[in-house]
Formats: C-alpha cells, structure tokens, sequence
C-alpha cells in the first residue's frame, strides 16, 4: 500500500500512568521529539491517563499539561487498567491516527518515530521488541509464550502483539473494545486482521525502565488476560466466525 499523499494526517497519542512520576517527563519528551523530527502529522494530541496513581504522577501531568502545547490529561477516579485507558483513549481521539505510549518510558524516541514514520504503508503498524534482552528472561519466555498461543488460536502469524501500535483511527473506533486488561491490543489486533486489515511489522529496540517494576504480571492482570483470550477465541472462532473468516496477510515484509 503506498503512502498517503495530500496533506499530513494527524495523532493521537494516548499516554496510560499508574505511578509513574519518576518516568512520565521523560516519556513525553520522547513522544515530542519523535513527532517533530519525524515530520510525519500536521496535528497532535498527547492523552494522559493518570490512572488513580498514589504517588506524584497526577499532579506532574497537570504541570505538564500547563507547559505543553496539545496535552489533555484525565484523572481516573479508580484504578481502571491499562485497556481500559486505551480504550476510553480511543473514545476522545479526534485524530486521524492512534498510538498508544505507556509512560513507563520504555519507549526511546528513535523507536516511536520508526513506528509513526511507517503511516500510511498499512491499515495497522505492528512494532515487535528487536532487543529483548534488555528485559528479564522470565517476561521474554511468558512474551513468546502468549504470542506463540495467540498465533496458533487465531491462524496469524504476528511477531509481537502487545508493542505501541500505530492504527488508523477510523477502523479501531469500529472495533468493539471488550478487553480492558492487558491482552486490549492482542484482542484489537485479532479482531482487525481477521478481518481483512493489512498490517507491517516494525523492529524497534526499547530501553529498560528508569523508575518502577511492571505491572503485567500481577496476579489479577494474568487472570484478565486468560479470561480474555477464551472470550476472544469464542467470539472469532464460534459465534461470528464468518465475519472474522478473512484472515489477513503482511503488506510487506518485516524489518
């Protein structure tokens, strides 16, 4: 699929926080800088998600917002999860594209601006993890783990699913967003390329975290992420098979 030609598209970027003060700045300025020196989009919007963090975070959003140009912040007044975000992030996009950007600042610059420099190639930019050693052996293996299980329930043949995705903003508003725990972007991804959107793969190299631990593998996150995965399969596989029967293939070869 060629790039769009015309005029630049425009971003959504939606930022989830749960008690990331000592990486949230450094999440935003990398997100800033890849948008300007990738020169891809006309227009931004940067959403953070303070998701009812006990420590500094919210009020560090609010200084944020207050400095930079583009910046909503919303303050959950729960713990709502990472899809949740998402997908209430989603809900208010008012851009052309959507690209979700934890703010555990993992995610350099140079990698977010590989990702977005990609739009237009495909209906969905799927980024997988090129240096995985940076991360503990344990979360490599459960990674491979779910993707090899996600793959061979849903007859794909994607490398990583749970990356910062770049997607067109007008086919994920007609994607039911049902999965609110950690498995959000792997259940939106199924849903997409069973049903016939092109994607390309990206390999883009992470850092380790500056501050903090994961909250992925907490207990009632596995538990959301099985419990996903079994709706996932029932709706796909059994009850709207045919309307997920066209499963999708690669626009064009992963680097």
């Amino acid at each position: 699929m060629a790039k769009t030609s015309g005029r630049k598209p425009s971003i959504t970027v939606i930022v989830p926080c749960l008690n990331e003060e000592g990486n949230l700045k450094g999440t935003i300025d990398a997100i800033k800088d890849a948008l300007s020196s990738s020169n891809r989009f006309s227009d931004y919007e940067i959403l953070i998600f303070n998701d009812f963090s006990t420590d500094g975070t919210g009020k560090l959003a609010e200084e944020i917002k207050k400095k930079e140009k583009g910046v909503k912040v919303i303050h959950n007044p729960r713990n709502m999860g990472f899809g949740y975000n998402y997908s209430e992030g989603v809900r208010r996009a008012s851009m052309d594209y959507i690209i979700m950007v934890p703010g555990d600042n993992e995610i350099p610059a140079e990698a977010i601006k590989r990702v977005i420099g990609r739009a237009g190639e495909a209906d969905c930019i799927i980024p997988y993890t090129a240096n995985t050693e940076v991360r503990a052996l344990s979360r490599r293996v459960i990674s491979k783990l779910f993707v090899i299980i996600i793959n061979t329930l849903f007859g794909l043949n994607v490398r990583y699913y749970n990356g910062t995705c770049l997607l067109k903003s007008s086919l994920l508003k007609k994607v039911p967003l049902k999965t609110w725990g950690f498995a959000y972007m792997a259940a939106i991804l199924v849903r997409l390329l069973r049903s016939g959107s092109s994607f390309v793969e990206v390999g883009v190299d992470i850092t380790a975290r500056a501050s903090g631990k994961t909250k992925a593998f907490r207990l009632k996150n596995i538990a959301s992420v099985a419990s996903a995965i079994f709706s996932l399969f029932w709706e796909v596989r059994v009850t709207e098979r045919a309307r997920y029967g066209n499963p999708t293939r690669r626009a064009v070869a992963a680097e």
